[in-house]
């Protein structure tokens, strides 16, 4: 079942198209013959890894082939190139060489875990899941053979193979009835004429990773028709620029992951009309804004009907319109924002994320962290607190402008339910008088029952930093021990953070006769 030299000469005799190995790289060939004034037979090859080549498919003035990068190509003797192994050779070369190598690996599909299953002896036939990641698996050997040999397998991984067409992908899977599960990244597989004609061999699959394939959306599209039952597409660091609306195809889809591929931003907005889709990556694809509703749509339904999950970390968002668009999404409840260009008035991080909180009010989870309701509650009075001045001076109870409401679609929604701030909560004080405003502070050591409460009278200017400078004095605890909240003598019941040593504590609205909790660990 190995690719011996009788092998290697069928290949050579239509090499053009099928994917070849040299070490550790991997290429398609693009040419088969002479190369003057050389004697003997070259491939022509075109690498994965353009750096990898030397020239476009020419040599001397004459264009042999053409490849898509003006140094992607080289030519190479036939017997340096390997044209791999079917599928069955390759599992005996893994299994039995590395058996228990293999059976304790961790597998990853898409970017889900995947855990063996028990298997009581160690034969083919049992095996559930086969790994056979870079083992150059080229297609799928005898007819038949694969269905006697391996015929539970639920989770195959022919990650960075050698197969080369959609047709030598469905020859393996049609023989695996049981397959849920496909890992074919870093592979370069060429497009099928009837996507239609390998739908069989692919009608239980449920999970599929494509990352690392230069595939674009539409090849993507064209190939769709294949995956009838289709939930999970890992399409990571693919040649993804602009998005089309999945028409007739992917309808099942439950999780996208889009992540590291340079995406049109304007074009997202055509996956809102897919009506399962629950999860969604869009990391690291240079977005600035996102517009949900499709404008190509003459009526407009529901966008994103079931997202619950959305990834947005290391983007160029900056808008906080952008934000308030998310808003609109109606499930959604767990966001990832992290490493974007949002900022606050203060520059402090935290109350981005305060910010966030406050203005999504479905939000259960945030950056992979859940959100309190003492967190919640903290960040929408700090929200109101943040723009009362604002909201006052844009007509406070009696009717808000359109341009704050706007800009704030929650914040009417955040007054009926806490009640309107008092106005001299909002008004910022003259910096003079600020300065030299005395508030009675009482600081008490809710951990530290032995310990009495200390009064202070302290400027509400202060800054925070100050503050642990004073109790560190006091207490001899370090400053970067002490945890500081406040309890408001307005709002029983409720401690509100104090986590900035740059902020003062009018910023925080400590006021005269406020109790600040120290703990420390």
């Amino acid at each position: 079942m190995r690719t011996d030299q009788s092998e290697r000469d069928k290949m050579l005799l239509d090499p053009v198209g099928r994917r070849i190995s040299c070490g550790k790289e991997r290429a398609t060939v693009r040419y088969v013959g002479h190369v003057s004034p050389y004697e003997g037979l070259w491939l022509g090859v075109e690498w994965d890894n353009p750096e990898r080549g030397k020239h476009d498919g020419s040599h001397e003035g004459v264009q042999y082939f053409t490849c898509r990068n003006p140094k992607g190509g080289s030519f190479v003797r036939p017997q340096k190139a390997s044209f791999g192994v079917d599928f069955l050779t390759a599992v005996y070369l893994t299994y039995q060489t590395n058996a228990e190598e293999v059976l304790n690996e961790e597998i990853f599909i898409s970017s889900k875990k995947l855990e063996w299953f028990v298997v009581e002896e160690k034969r083919f036939e049992n095996l559930p899941s086969v790994v056979l990641n870079h083992c150059d698996v080229n297609g799928p050997g005898v007819a038949g053979e694969i269905r006697k040999t391996t015929p539970n397998v639920q989770w195959l991984d022919l990650s960075g193979s050698l197969l080369s067409t959609w047709k030598d992908v469905a020859a393996i899977t049609e023989q695996l009835d049981k397959l849920e599960g496909l890992q074919l990244s870093v592979n370069r597989i060429s497009l099928t004429s009837d996507p239609w004609a390998h739908r069989q061999a692919f009608s239980n699959l449920k999970l599929l990773a494509l990352n690392n394939c230069d595939f674009t959306w539409l090849q993507i599209l064209e190939c769709a028709p294949m995956w009838p039952r289709l939930e999970d597409l890992s399409l990571e660091n693919n040649n993804i620029r602009e998005l089309h609306r999945p028409e007739g195809v992917l309808q099942t889809l439950k999780s996208l992951n889009l992540s590291c591929n340079p995406l049109m931003q304007e074009s997202v907005s055509r996956l809102s009309s897919l009506p399962r889709l629950e999860w969604l990556n869009l990391s690291n694809t240079k977005l600035s804004i996102i517009q949900l509703e499709d404008a190509t749509q003459a009526t407009c339904t529901d966008v994103f009907p079931a997202l619950k999950n959305l990834n947005l970390d290391h983007n160029n968002i900056s808008e906080w319109s952008m934000v308030n668009e998310l808003a609109k999404l109606p499930c959604l409840v767990k966001l990832s924002c992290r490493d974007n260009k949002l900022v606050s008035s203060d520059g402090n991080p935290k109350t981005v994320n305060q910010m966030l909180i406050a203005k999504l009010g479905h939000l259960l989870y945030l950056n992979n962290s859940e959100i309190s309701y003492e967190e919640r509650k903290g960040a929408e009075l700090d929200y109101i607190k943040m723009f009362g001045e604002e909201w006052l001076k844009a007509g406070g109870a009696d009717q808000p402008s359109t341009a704050f409401t706007c800009q704030h679609p929650r914040y009417q929604m955040l007054i009926e339910k806490y009640g309107a701030p008092d106005e001299g909560e909002l008004k910022k004080p003259e910096p003079f008088a600020l300065k030299n405003q005395l508030i009675n502070i009482t600081f008490v050591f809710p951990d530290d029952a032995d310990r009495e409460p200390i009064s202070k009278k302290l400027p509400a200017s202060m800054v925070v930093q100050k503050i642990k400078g004073l109790l560190h004095r006091l207490l001899k605890i370090p400053p970067a021990d002490l945890r500081l909240t406040y309890t408001s003598h307005k709002v029983s019941g409720t401690e509100f953070p104090i986590d900035s040593d740059l902020k003062t504590l009018h910023f925080y609205s400590v006021e005269d006769g406020d109790q600040v909790l120290v703990r420390w660990s």
